[in-house]
């Protein structure tokens, strides 16, 4: 998806918590936004580019500033950690649900809200446990997600955030368990903003539920672009009985392919007024969207 007017404001604001998160000199902060601020798209001149293309001159001036070629690793592991805490009870509540399967779909959609970068929201355990396993706004897409499940050999993952990922990991263990197929778990393949890379996926012990590959991207950008991805993946793409793609900086960076690759579903959290109203839901609801005609 092409940057939209909305997208402006929205990745400031991520920047400057990406500043607020690595430093409280007030000083700094100016300097580096100020840097930021001159990035064309930020100053509406680049309309032609998708959000994900944006982060990567604002992670290279972070990197830069602050010489740290992962300078969000110590974030991406406490949320890990967070996560972690929260298994035990969420994998107990998704098993004993009438529908599995369901509950834990909607369990990694909704991790997909947790997002310090764009949030302020913790997350709240009572309020999954009691409300989020069982939204029935998904109810007709996931019949057809099911059906495509049951005629899948390879799964293609593609994760997204740190902590997330540990919801992403209790999904895949219970489609593990229901069709047993053969699951590839994509991460970034350099570390960007607090999204997973293949030590976060290790930390939380998703090698030991799929098998963990790197998207194979150099820069650091978000999402998934395949013109910039290794020849596996995107053979992978064209192999893959089912392709799931989590997150906004996904969709934003594939959604021009969803007519090309009809197994290719979207799952993510309708965070902002245009993806509100491309899938046409109301603001902060989970979207469970496939295009296949």
């Amino acid at each position: 998806m092409l940057l939209k007017p909305d997208c402006i404001p929205c990745i400031s604001k991520m920047a400057l918590s990406s500043i607020r998160l690595l430093t409280d000199d007030e000083q700094l902060q100016k300097d580096l936004f100020s840097r930021m601020l001159e990035i064309p798209a930020l100053r509406g001149q680049a309309w032609d580019q998708i959000s994900p293309e944006v982060f990567e001159p604002i992670m290279n001036i972070l990197v830069e500033a602050f010489g740290d070629g992962d300078p969000f690793k110590e974030l991406k592991q406490r949320q890990n950690a967070k996560a972690l805490e929260l298994y035990p009870a969420l994998k107990q509540a998704v098993e004993r649900a009438e529908d599995p399967l369901f509950a834990a779909l909607n369990l990694a959609i909704r991790g997909n809200s947790v997002d310090v970068m764009v949030t302020d929201r913790s997350i709240d355990v009572e309020e999954i446990l009691t409300h989020e396993l069982n939204n029935v706004s998904l109810r007709e897409s996931f019949f057809r997600f099911r059906e495509k499940l049951q005629n899948t050999r390879l799964l293609l993952y593609l994760g997204d955030n740190s902590g997330e990922v540990v919801f992403d990991r209790i999904l895949i263990e219970i489609i593990k368990s229901l069709y047993d197929p053969r699951v590839i778990f994509v991460v970034r393949g350099a570390p960007v903003l607090n999204d997973v890379t293949v030590k976060e996926a290790a930390e939380v012990g998703m090698d030991a539920t799929a098998t963990v590959i790197s998207n194979g991207m150099t820069g650091l950008i978000p999402g998934t672009v395949l013109s910039r991805c290794s020849p596996e993946l995107n053979d992978l793409f064209e192999t893959a009985d089912l392709i799931v793609s989590k997150g906004g900086a996904n969709f934003d960076s594939l959604e021009e392919f969803k007519d090309r690759y009809a197994n290719l579903w979207f799952l993510l959290v309708a965070k902002c007024l245009p993806y509100s109203k491309y899938f046409n839901v109301d603001m902060h609801q989970p979207v469970l969207a496939n295009y296949e005609i």
